[in-house]
């Protein structure tokens, strides 16, 4: 007798852990430099746009999918056409292949956590960062040593995803109610603390001044589906994983809308905590703002440092509170990510979760050890270029064909509809068929056309090869190879 599925043991618990999932370490460091770099408050334009005719219908096409299917990723590929389900498994080894690069960053969060306490990173936190906590090496090709601080914080990472994936979605709906309100207070105490400092309102003016000439450059456009599609978690098999867990009668629409707008929220409400203390620093080094803005991990473990030393009080709270926030913010996505891939195995291969969650765990820290050595940092870089230009976007793609073209959108609407408290019209239609297809496969050949031209990041051609189109190829055999071989006719 199969044993019944488990089902999310409350709406909220859903709805939080889909957030908590979308929002992560890229609505801190990326989008407000996006938003900057592409037109300020004039960005919000194509942003929106991107939200409503790409985030949303493919947010809704994740959920229906997953809970249609009561499968992961695969098993909801595979319910609409069987030989598609290849690209159900690329989403899991994506998914997978994210969360062991995205653990070392979160080992770096540990690490600064108790750095904060004594101000560690002194007058030159570029230098402490580079030159201590990685100890970089001059390229991919020199690994060097394991750096110790961060294995330990790596190793408390997976220590923390398998506690939380112990019991499954039951123990998943009960930690969000920390973990996802947790990096919100946070960020509410930074961007108070922000606004307060002089030369604040110089750096949200850089932030959202707008820029409407911006908008007649198609990059800026490309930009806003950019960060709509890598944002909010879409192509990384999380959603259709935690779909599968829905009740019946579980509202798909609105579902979406209430995950997508406060994902969005989210990254504009960060832009006021990151460029009111962007302004604080160029008030303080007498420079313009645009000469410290940064992005990614030099915004998080070089530029806030330097701001967080140069506080007039409570330096090393508000330095911790900072990188609770990074942290807090990266465990929901990664064990998001884990059980993205750990649902459809279970689904598959009919092993209890717990030790499909152990043995991914397992080989996850495993394969992250290569990014806790001095040269990490590199493959790093070149790994996640790969899988957010080429793997996301091509499983996205596969999204809108599968559903919108081979499905039939009418119809996939119309089962959404039926099960929905706002019903959606025909401009999902356009969207799942024409627009975001559209969208998705010009980013996708425009970025193999600049890859096979330049190679990456100016690493050597044989770095991009192992770590980046390698990879790839690698990755979407072993997605044909387990289609093949776990594809079912029914899925239950």
């Amino acid at each position: 007798m199969a044993v019944p599925r488990e089902n999310w043991s409350s709406r909220t618990g859903f709805i939080l852990a889909a957030v908590g999932s979308a929002i992560g370490l890229g609505n801190v460091w990326r989008f407000p430099y996006i938003c900057y770099q592409n037109g300020g408050g004039a960005f919000l334009i194509p942003y929106f746009f991107a939200l409503f005719t790409c985030g949303f219908p493919l947010l809704m096409v994740e959920f229906a999918m997953g809970k249609r299917a009561r499968g992961g990723a695969p098993q909801a590929f595979q319910a609409i056409r069987p030989f598609m389900s290849w690209a159900g498994w690329l989403a899991c080894l994506c998914a997978f292949i994210i969360v062991t690069y995205y653990c070392s960053i979160m080992a770096w969060s540990w690490d600064y956590i108790w750095y904060s306490v004594k101000l560690a990173w002194g007058a030159d936190a570029d230098g402490f960062f580079k030159g201590q906590v990685l100890n970089l090496t001059s390229g991919p090709g020199v690994l060097g040593g394991v750096q110790v601080p961060i294995l330990i914080g790596i190793v408390l990472t997976w220590a923390a995803i398998l506690a939380i994936l112990w019991k499954g979605i039951g123990s998943v709906a009960k930690v969000v109610m920390l973990t996802v309100p947790l990096p919100v207070l946070c960020l509410v105490i930074l961007a108070i603390r922000g606004l307060t400092l002089p030369g604040a309102v110089d750096g949200v003016t850089y932030y959202l001044q707008p820029d409407f000439r911006k908008l007649a450059d198609p990059r800026v456009w490309l930009a806003a589906y950019g960060q709509i599609l890598f944002s909010l978690s879409l192509g990384q098999a999380v959603l259709l994983a935690y779909a599968s867990y829905l009740p019946k009668d579980a509202d798909i629409a609105n579902n979406a809308f209430m995950t997508g707008f406060a994902n969005c929220g989210f990254s504009f409400f960060a832009g006021f905590a990151v460029f009111s203390a962007l302004g604080f620093l160029a008030y303080q080094v007498g420079v313009p703002v645009q000469d410290v803005v940064k992005s990614g991990p030099d915004l998080a473990f070089i530029t806030y440092p330097t701001i967080i030393s140069q506080l007039p009080f409570w330096a090393p709270f508000f330095g911790a509170v900072f990188f609770l926030m990074l942290l807090t913010l990266g465990i929901d996505s990664a064990f998001a990510l884990v059980e993205g891939f750990a649902t459809p195995l279970k689904d598959a291969t009919g092993v209890r979760h717990i030790k499909v969650v152990v043995w991914l765990c397992i080989i996850g820290l495993a394969v992250g050890i290569i990014y806790v050595t001095r040269g990490g940092y590199h493959w790093l870089d070149i790994v996640d270029h790969y899988i957010s230009d080429y793997g996301l976007v091509t499983i996205a793609l596969a999204e809108c064909v599968t559903v919108g073209w081979i499905f039939g959108s009418g119809r996939f609407r119309r089962e959404i509809n039926e099960i929905s408290e706002i019903a959606i019209g025909r401009w999902w239609d356009v969207c799942i068929v024409v627009v975001t297809p559209l969208v998705l496969g010009y980013i996708l050949i425009s970025s193999l056309v600049k890859g096979i031209l330049e190679p990456y990041g100016g690493y050597p051609a044989w770095a991009n090869w192992v770590g980046g189109w390698g990879m790839m190829i690698v990755a979407i055999l072993i997605a044909v190879f387990l289609a093949s071989r776990y594809n079912r006719k029914e899925v239950g």
